[in-house]
């Protein structure tokens, strides 16, 4: 018996702690992680686990614990904070409810269920392994909303206390192909590239109106305009053998290339998975938010719009002002969140680590290189120089609903998915940390 095993303590299990979490409301904004910071805290003091918690603004807090000792390390990082929730919802969006196999709740996919899949691994090594490593575990603060207050003051005034050999962070979910599951590991994502524009009018009685000067007119051609836009196609490395590969299992067997992307994506039989891909190969753009007006009979002196939109290697915020300037017009643009696209290798050991260890738990499909349309805490961590890679969900029996709940409505995860990532991460750690 391995002498750590002596006197040990109950775990919690996953979908428990998950619950629990859920059950902290973290909505961002306003965010109030301490929270679940100090959950966090009280869950690892009991295992007499070294930790601290980082609040560099009120009530925004991260929870940083360490494990272990030697050359090598390793970092679990996730987050605790999740988006809001709108009306419509089956059940209650943070009852944390455990029901017909099943934690349901906003943060259940993203990413509450990573902090405790995350966790439980960790307690389980602290518990049952003397490690010859260091194991690292961040559940950080305001990623939903960049990150400033999280991973981006970690990793500028504590880069020390998250510095690792490679990290494991949220990635993107399995894809369905056919009918069939396949699992990925996110080695990059795309950039965000947010804009706010403001249109100018003059107000004036909306019984004579004149519609050059209606502001909401101008943001509406402006919009339109957007919305005709058609972005030149990238292909990276990473994209082009994720479509390669796809189109293969497709039994499509063409040679990828810039010109043929669209072509390929029409002839894939899988119609679900084409704006993922179309996403992750070029631009996009998304007018989300339009505000303007004030009453029905005044013509609007003022309409301002929030465009999201996402940017690819080589592209960056000259490039989308250059790209749009003539669509824009005298329409005034500014920044709302810019961050570079971010990629780690695949061609290291630490890739070949995790993609060797996923396949323990997924079976003899292809293993898919991906990229996230999304902006993840793992940029901060490839600005350090550690290379990040995102697991998502793993089952074998994807239902579409879960991926479509994040960020959406009646989010929720499969316990047995929840099962399989902890004992992942527990292989993980053991293999690369030792025992």
């Amino acid at each position: 018996m391995n002498q750590k095993t002596a006197g040990i303590t109950t775990i919690p299990s996953v979908e428990e702690i998950l619950s629990d979490l859920i059950k902290i409301q973290t909505v961002n904004p306003p965010g109030g992680e301490i929270a679940a910071a100090q959950y966090l805290k009280r869950l690892f003091d009991r295992f007499n686990i070294p930790n601290e918690i980082i609040e560099p603004a009120p009530g925004r807090a991260s929870f940083i614990a360490h494990l272990g000792e030697g050359e090598n390390s390793l970092l679990y990082l996730s987050h605790t904070d999740v988006v809001p929730v709108s009306d419509g919802w089956g059940f209650p969006p943070f009852s944390g409810e455990i029901k017909d196999g099943f934690v349901h709740g906003r943060g259940a996919i993203d990413c509450k269920g990573l902090a405790a899949v995350e966790a439980c691994a960790f307690i389980h090594l602290a518990q049952t392994t003397e490690l010859k490593g260091r194991l690292i575990f961040a559940a950080v603060a305001d990623e939903e909303v960049g990150g400033d207050l999280g991973a981006g003051v970690l990793s500028s005034r504590y880069p020390e206390k998250i510095r690792a050999d490679f990290a494991i962070n949220e990635g993107d979910e399995p894809l369905t192909i056919n009918g069939k599951t396949y699992h990925s590991i996110s080695v990059g994502e795309k950039g965000p590239a947010w804009m706010k524009l403001t249109a100018k009018g003059i107000s004036s009685h909306g019984s004579v109106p004149i519609l050059e000067h209606n502001a909401v007119v101008k943001m509406a051609n402006v919009i339109h305009g957007l919305a005709k836009y058609r972005s030149q196609i990238v292909l990276t490395p990473e994209t082009k053998s994720l479509l390669q590969t796809i189109a293969r299992i497709d039994g499509i067997f063409d040679e990828v290339n810039e010109g043929n992307v669209d072509y390929v994506l029409s002839k894939l039989r899988d119609r679900a998975i084409v704006p993922y891909l179309s996403a992750i190969t070029r631009m996009t753009i998304s007018p989300d938010v339009v505000h303007g007006g004030v009453k029905t009979n005044i013509v609007p002196d003022v309409c301002e719009a929030q465009i999201d939109i996402r940017i690819l290697p080589g592209q960056s915020w000259a490039y989308v002002n250059n790209e749009l300037k003539d669509i824009l017009g005298d329409v005034k643009m500014e920044p709302l969140q810019y961050h570079l696209p971010s990629f780690s290798s695949a061609d290291n050991k630490y890739y070949r680590l995790v993609e060797e260890t996923l396949k323990e738990f997924v079976g003899d499909a292809p293993i898919l290189q991906s990229i996230c349309t999304g902006a993840t805490d793992s940029r901060y961590l490839r600005e350090m120089g550690v290379p990040s890679y995102g697991i998502g969900v793993l089952t074998l029996n994807l239902d579409a609903a879960l991926s479509d709940s994040v960020h959406g409505k009646n989010e929720k995860v499969d316990i047995a998915s929840l099962r399989v990532k902890t004992d992942f991460l527990i292989k993980l750690a053991k293999k690369y940390l030792g025992e």
